[in-house]
């Protein structure tokens, strides 16, 4: 693992890489910009950058009239506004007709820190898996979000990208391309399958190396796209491992954990495990306090793992 770097600091510049090669995108922000890091683009790019204001509805309704003109729009905020706050223009305007717009939502889960549970979005990935025609992805490391940036572009209707306040260790090889719907197994093993997306990618890594002195072989799965979830890969590790653990910066309500928990009973039942937020709000806290406090540390998923082979 390389020097840890923030994957909304990698979309800001990938942003405005791509804004020089493809005239067609444009980006909103919610006054948010600076956090956000579409910053870059916008001083790259003035004529195509739109600060809407406190406006995270109306941002959501003109990107969707962008799209209809033939624009790619990217419209970011905070995770909790761009999924809560304009859920229904989201889904009416955007999702419903299909449209082309990239929605790139930062400051994802509780590693937000001191902002506190209100702006602690540990929700947006059910809000946002629940509407139909929208794409769900959350990358796991810079690398990968970079990647994630450029197919977006490439694909044509919705989709949703939840980045992160927090730095992130870099796990992914600088040639890594990244495919909607596909997984990528990380570390192979044969004992359990460890599926998880976003931070926890790196945290179950740490968890095989714990458990790994214990005799077990543990395989990890990088689930970065959520929506359309890649069930054939899901149903391979149950099958050659025979439990799945599911480790996600969310929810266990509605998130990745139900997405896998959902093929798993329908395709190949093992038991399975989740670990992520157990139905709870956030609070203001460092990140890696909060890590800690909600049972998101590589020990806490060591432990799920032993507990779910116990299943067996």
């Amino acid at each position: 693992m390389t020097k840890p770097i923030a994957t909304r600091d990698v979309y800001g510049e990938t942003l405005a890489a791509l804004g020089e090669s493809n005239k067609d995108i444009v980006v909103l922000d919610a006054d948010l910009s600076g956090s956000t890091k579409t910053s870059v683009f916008a001083k790259k790019f003035p004529e195509r950058f739109f600060n809407m204001g406190v406006s995270e509805a109306d941002m959501m309704g003109t990107a969707a009239g962008l799209a209809t003109g033939g624009k790619i729009p990217f419209a970011s905020t905070f995770a909790i506004f761009a999924s809560g706050r304009a859920w229904e223009q989201v889904r009416q305007s955007i999702a419903y007709p299909k449209l082309n717009v990239k929605i790139v939502a930062t400051h994802g889960g509780i590693t937000v820190g001191e902002d506190g549970a209100s702006h602690q979005a540990v929700e947006d990935i059910a809000l946002m898996r629940v509407i139909p025609n929208m794409t769900v992805i959350v990358p796991c490391d810079g690398v990968e979000t970079k990647s994630v940036i450029y197919e977006i572009v490439k694909y044509h209707g919705p989709v949703y990208v939840r980045v992160a306040r927090g730095k992130f260790p870099v796990i992914l090889p600088e040639d890594y391309k990244f495919t909607i719907g596909k997984g990528v197994v990380v570390r192979d093993g044969k004992d359990a399958a460890i599926i998880a997306n976003g931070l926890m990618v790196s945290h179950a890594l740490e968890a095989a190396a714990m458990l790994e002195k214990e005799g077990l072989d543990i395989r990890i799965i990088n689930m970065s796209t959520i929506k359309p979830i890649d069930r054939n890969l899901i149903v391979k590790a149950a099958q050659e491992t025979g439990v799945i653990i599911i480790a996600e910066e969310h929810s266990i309500i509605g998130g990745l954990g139900e997405a896998v928990a959902g093929v798993v009973a329908e395709e190949f039942p093992v038991p399975v495990k989740r670990v992520g937020i157990q139905d709870r709000f956030g609070q203001s806290g460092l990140a890696e306090e909060l890590l800690v406090h909600y049972g998101l540390m590589p020990k806490d998923i060591a432990e799920a793992v032993r507990k779910a082979i116990k299943k067996k």
